[in-house]
């Protein structure tokens, strides 16, 4: 697995209002669906419905193991490479939240929870691209 974070994805109780905030202190986001992605640098900070985003991650809201509210992405250039990180997760000790399977948005994920319970999607999004060094720049979602 490349040392790399492509995506923060903030679950959050109201992704208006959180946009909101976001946008008063000077960021400038794109709303895509039930979502709102900002450009940070080389990596995106994504405001998502904290329902949602457990839900996604095939972890429960509540106890016994409350969801916290984030997850860590990591993005691959192909399926197969989600599946092989996945296997060397499971390897190493950590535990797969939700296997890898054909995503919404066209691509495909699951994800991991590492020993202390921190969540991690690894996706492959045709969507996005990765520079040859993993940097991911979001698209302009308006010209789609």
């Amino acid at each position: 697995m490349e040392q790399r974070l492509s995506l923060v994805t903030l679950g959050v109780a109201d992704v208006a209002r959180a946009q909101a905030f976001y946008e008063r202190i000077g960021w400038r986001g794109q709303q895509v669906e039930h979502t709102v992605f900002f450009q940070a640098g080389g990596i995106a900070l994504v405001l998502w419905d904290r329902a949602s985003l457990a839900r996604d991650a095939g972890v429960p809201l509540e106890e016994p193991v409350a969801f916290e509210g984030i997850a860590l992405a990591h993005n691959v250039r192909s399926a197969n490479e989600v599946d092989a990180i996945l296997a060397a997760v499971q390897a190493a000790g950590g535990r797969v939240t939700r296997p890898a399977a054909e995503t919404f948005y066209g691509g495909y994920a699951g994800y991991f929870a590492d020993p202390d319970g921190h969540l991690w999607e690894v996706a492959h999004n045709p969507g996005f691209s990765l520079d040859p060094d993993g940097s991911l720049t979001l698209p302009d979602f308006g010209s789609s």
